[in-house]
């Protein structure tokens, strides 16, 4: 009984290890801009999913294809992974200007007002990913929900 227990335990656990491993560790814009210009010879592009609180779709975006450990391998090796709130109140620095939300209302719950990095980016819908090159400029969004295989695909023909 001991033996099967263990193997119950042992099993279990390397699932529950497997489950933590696919996870794409998100950071802010500012942190990676900060790690492209820090290791410039070894620099990856950005990976930017700008989301709102309130879209059905970029919630799906993160449960199903922000969780697909082929996905999250691929983005971990060749990106740094950006998440950005298109309504959030975050500060942004990118290439020598800073961009706010001053209209940002804490108690506001759904919409908020639109971040003013979100109307440099001219978002059209969310979820939006873009993609940052080396040098920090801004390539064409892949808007609209994909599934794990579809995104993989349309970001090996941006590579």
């Amino acid at each position: 009984m001991k033996k099967i227990l263990f193997a119950f335990f042992l099993v279990l656990g390397s699932w529950a290890v497997q489950a933590q491993e696919a996870e794409i560790k998100w950071m802010t814009l500012d942190e990676a801009l900060t790690l492209q210009k820090k290791h410039p010879k070894k620099a990856k592009p950005i990976f930017m999913d700008v989301y709102t609180d309130w879209c059905g779709p970029c919630k799906l975006l993160d449960k199903n294809t922000f969780h697909d450990p082929e996905f999250v391998k691929y983005i971990t090796e060749n990106y740094y992974p950006v998440k950005f709130n298109g309504e959030g109140n975050s500060e942004v620095n990118h290439k020598g200007k800073k961009y706010t939300n001053p209209n940002f209302d804490p108690n506001r719950s759904g919409r908020n007002s639109i971040h003013e990095f979100t109307v440099f980016l001219q978002v059209h819908g969310y979820p939006s990913v873009y993609i940052l090159d080396k040098t920090g400029e801004v390539k064409p969004p892949l808007i609209g929900y994909r599934t794990a295989p579809q995104m993989l695909e349309e970001l090996k023909k941006i590579n």
